[in-house]
Order: structure tokens, then C-alpha cells, then sequence
């Protein structure tokens, strides 16, 4: 009987993500595709809300966040490598990938996906909501289920006015992690960890697998394109992360993108957070969205929405930094400083998030 199982799709981002670490971390574990039967009998009564992925565990309980699984697993099973680094500022940066990836470059994966691979998707949907039905009924159950999706497309940021910018970082973030893998198979050395499952989740399911975004990165990129397959198959590796918690400098550009583009909208949502949590009792549900803000990316402005959840994975960050020693904290900042990052070393969330049931809620 196998230990786990996972619940999941090969079109969905987060699955790629937590599929390619359960691959490499050897964990005895089984997926079935969440068709609407598994979301009736399984995701809504256990989770209370439709989403994946989600891993059962051996104990029955369900984990549904992808971080959350990845750290849960890791605390099941103590021995082997860790996907979240020891070495202090290799976690911090593993933490900054986790944030970017999960959370900035969804941006260009649904704006390729909807934008270029639509009708394809569709087909996609319904094909794994019911794999027993005809292909016309496949396509009209994936146009109902896709609409939800394609409609947060804008909340992300992507119109007609954003999208040279969209395509620009993203071509520019190919072109970087090209450089990144002539020198280092993976992002922080010779074996796969935490920011490289992150990045795989949006460079899998949607980037390469899609169509036409596929042939776009086999085009401009055919390295990070045989990266992302290496992730998604679980392979070791061959070697072990950088020694003396290094961090290769040739990974230094997707950081500076990082904190040139992200990071504002970052400091623009947790103050609206500040403004919703004054005002809010502790074990309050925090709303996904509070509002629109400005944002730019590869060179163009426009709107986006201020989302919640990314909040979450920045108090990682600065937790992650609040437990560094004096030395690790020194390291942190040269490199914070180097790539235009050193409010990080300063900044923290107005108030504190937990998750409690599948749910971000307020401390």
C-alpha cells in the first residue's frame, strides 16, 4: 500500500512543484489526477475549498500547500538531503526562490497559457476533470472549469499594456538562468533543493509543457529546457550543493529581478496589510486580494492585484533572516547589497500570518 498519495494534474503549476520534489526525495508515494470525483469525495470535504495539490498522508491527514508539503515530508523522513538547505544563507536565498517562483513567475506562465495555449488548455482541462468522457464534452466541461482561471489573468497584471514587459523579464529571466546552468547544474550547486522545485512548478506545467510556450523556451533557452526536465524527473544530482553555504554569483541577476519587480509590490501589499490587520481580530481569515497597485516589469507599468498569499512566503524570508548569526547575517547582507535587496535586511510584515486549516489567517 503505498504511503502517500497526491492529488493532482499534470496542467497544474503547484503539482509540477510538489511531483518533481516527492520524485526526488524517493517518497513511496502514488498520483491520481484530481477529476471531479476526487474533488467531491477528497479535495472539498478534507481541504473545504477545490484546489491542488494536495498529498495524503499516512496517518490520513491531508497537507495542501506545496512548501508546506515539501517541509512536512521532510520532517517525516530525517534522513537523506534536505530540500531546504542547512547552510543559513543558502536557506534565505532558497526561501527568496520559493517566493519569486510560486508567486512572480506565475505571472508570465498564465499569460502564456492564456494568451497563446488557450484552446489547447481547455482540452487539457477536461481531459483530466473527466478522462472517460468525449472529447467534445472534455472541451466544454475544460471551458467551464478554465474560465476561473483565465479570469485571474488581469489580477496578476497582464494587459495589453503590460505584456511586451511580461515577455521581456521573462525572456531576460531565460536568458539569465541559461548563463546560471553553464556553470551550475542547479540553482545552488550539483543537486537539486527547495528553489529548484519552486521554479518548476511554473517552467514545467505551464512554460514547457504548454504548446507554444514550449517551443518558445526550446527556441531561446534549450538549457533551462533540459533543466526543467532533470527537476520534474526527480534526478539527484551528482554533486552536493556549494560548500561553505556559497551562493554562485551567476544567480545573482534572477535576484536583482527579483528585487527590482517584486519586491516593491511586496512592500505596497504588506501596507494595505498593516491597514486590513489594524482593524481585524486575531484568527481573522485574510482576503486574497486588497485592492490594485501599481506595478512594472520589464520596462512597462500597469495594475495589479494585491495579493495575500505572497505575504506568507516572504515571512518565510524574513524569518529565515531573523535566524541568521552574525556571521551568516554579514554574508546575507554583501549579497542582499549586491543585488539591490537590502531593505530585506530591515523589512517585516506589519503582523503576523499562520496558516490554520488549508487557510491564511492573522496571528
Amino acid at each position: 500500500m503505498t504511503a502517500y498519495v497526491l492529488y493532482g494534474s499534470e496542467v497544474s503549476l503547484f503539482s509540477g512543484k510538489a511531483r518533481a520534489y516527492l520524485r526526488w526525495r524517493g517518497v513511496d508515494f502514488e498520483e491520481r489526477l484530481a477529476t471531479r470525483d476526487v474533488y467531491r469525495d477528497v479535495i472539498l470535504p478534507k481541504v473545504g475549498w477545490p484546489v491542488i495539490p494536495v498529498v495524503a498522508m499516512p496517518d490520513g491527514g491531508v497537507v495542501q500547500d506545496t512548501t508546506d508539503i515539501i517541509e512536512t515530508i521532510e520532517a517525516h523522513m530525517p534522513e537523506g538531503p534536505r530540500a531546504i538547505p542547512e547552510g543559513p544563507v543558502q536557506g534565505v536565498v532558497s526561501r527568496l526562490l520559493d517566493l519569486f517562483a510560486d508567486e512572480w513567475l506565475v505571472i508570465p506562465a498564465m499569460h502564456y497559457r492564456w494568451n497563446y495555449n488557450e484552446d489547447w488548455i481547455y482540452g487539457e482541462f477536461g481531459r483530466t476533470s473527466a478522462p472517460d468522457a468525449p472529447p467534445a464534452e472534455q472541451y466544454a466541461i475544460g471551458r467551464k472549469n478554465g474560465e476561473r482561471f483565465k479570469g485571474a489573468v488581469p489580477m496578476l497584471g497582464v494587459s495589453e499594456e503590460t505584456i511586451p514587459g511580461v515577455e521581456a523579464a521573462y525572456e531576460a529571466f531565460l536568458k539569465d538562468m541559461t548563463a546560471h546552468l553553464r556553470q551550475h547544474p542547479y540553482v545552488l550547486g550539483g543537486r537539486p533543493s527547495l528553489g529548484d522545485f519552486a521554479l518548476n512548478g511554473p517552467l514545467y506545467a505551464h512554460l514547457l509543457r504548454d504548446p507554444e510556450s514550449g517551443r518558445l523556451m526550446e527556441r531561446l533557452a534549450p538549457g533551462v529546457a533540459d533543466y526543467v526536465r532533470r527537476v520534474q524527473a526527480g534526478e539527484a544530482g551528482d554533486d552536493d550543493l556549494l560548500a561553505d553555504d556559497g551562493v554562485p554569483h551567476t544567480l545573482e541577476p534572477v535576484l536583482s529581478r527579483q528585487m527590482n519587480e517584486q519586491m516593491p509590490v511586496m512592500v505596497e501589499t504588506a501596507a494595505l496589510f498593516g491597514e486590513w490587520a489594524g482593524a481585524a481580530g486575531s484568527g481573522s481569515d485574510v482576503p486574497r486580494g486588497l485592492g490594485m497597485i501599481p506595478f512594472e516589469t520589464g520596462g512597462f507599468e500597469g495594475e495589479c492585484a494585491a495579493r495575500t498569499f505572497p505575504l506568507w512566503r516572504l515571512q518565510a524570508v524574513t524569518d529565515a533572516i531573523d535566524a541568521l548569526d552574525g556571521d551568516a547575517k554579514v554574508r546575507l547582507a554583501a549579497l542582499l547589497e549586491r543585488v539591490g535587496g537590502s531593505p530585506l535586511m530591515e523589512f517585516r510584515l506589519p503582523a503576523r500570518l499562520v496558516r490554520r486549516d488549508c487557510r491564511l489567517k492573522l496571528a
